[in-house]
Order: C-alpha cells, then sequence, then structure tokens
C-alpha cells in the first residue's frame, strides 16, 4: 500500500500541486472497515511503503522540520526513497504530526488486529541530500 494514496479522495492530480490541491492519505484512512475489507480479499500482510520521513516539500514548524529544497525533491509529495529520518514516519501522513508515531502504532496496532502482518519498506542506503537522524522519545519504527 502506498501510504500517503490510500485514502486519499481527491482526484485534482494538479502538477506540483499542494497537499490541499491534491490530497494525502493518512494513517487513519486505514479504518477498521477498510482493514476488514482488505483481509476478506484474503491478504495476510500488508506492506506499508512511504512510511519513514522522506524528504518533501512543506514546513512542519510544530516539529521543528523545514521544507527541503524544491531544487532537490521529485514533486512536493517526494520520493519515499529519500529518507530524510530512518527514526520517524513521513509527517505528511499524520492528522497531528506533533503525534505521527503514535498514528503510525495505532495503524500497526489496527492491523494486527484484523489478523494482518505489517511489512515496512525501506531502504537503508537511500538518503534526501537533507537527511537528519532525529532520533527522539527513545522509540523508532
Amino acid at each position: 500500500m502506498f501510504t500517503r494514496l490510500f485514502g486519499n479522495t481527491n482526484t485534482t492530480n494538479k502538477p506540483w500541486g499542494t497537499k490541499e490541491e491534491n490530497g494525502v492519505g493518512k494513517f487513519n484512512d486505514f479504518t477498521d472497515t477498510a482493514l476488514e475489507e482488505i483481509k476478506k480479499l484474503g491478504v495476510s500482510h500488508i506492506w506499508y511503503t512511504g512510511v519513514p520521513h522522506h524528504g518533501v516539500i512543506g514546513s512542519f514548524p510544530e516539529i521543528g522540520v523545514k521544507s527541503d529544497d524544491p531544487d532537490v525533491i521529485k514533486g512536493r509529495a517526494g520520493s519515499p526513497y529519500a529518507v530524510r529520518d530512518y527514526y520517524q514516519v513521513n509527517p505528511d501522513l499524520a492528522v497531528d504530526v506533533t503525534k505521527r508515531m503514535e498514528e503510525f502504532e495505532a495503524l500497526i496496532e489496527r492491523t494486527h488486529q484484523h489478523g494482518m502482518k505489517v511489512i515496512i519498506d525501506i531502504v537503508p542506503n537511500h538518503v534526501s541530500r537533507h537527511y537528519e537522524g532525529k532520533k527522539q522519545s527513545g522509540r523508532s519504527f
């Protein structure tokens, strides 16, 4: 599952559009109902892609994250394979960016409650030009 696309019902698809213009899926879009329907398809594992915090266009001052340089990002949403911080999740995928890890952990718990296992897609040797690696709260995924 490409997490930022799941649950995004906005079909604008404007080139170089903002999150407000094009929308973005959230961890919370994987509701109990959605996960149950996925399970009914015979799915035993969900491979969540684009979860690590990768380079994106957009600031998150509430968590001390500045926007990446638009000259080196693949579109505003960035590439999920240009990781900015392996110890955090993409703030675009959270409803409340200050609780992004908690929202991700809740998604993992919901997935397990529906009898499915989780795979997280990461590429350990692909980092963004603005890699920071700020491990916070002693927690990482």
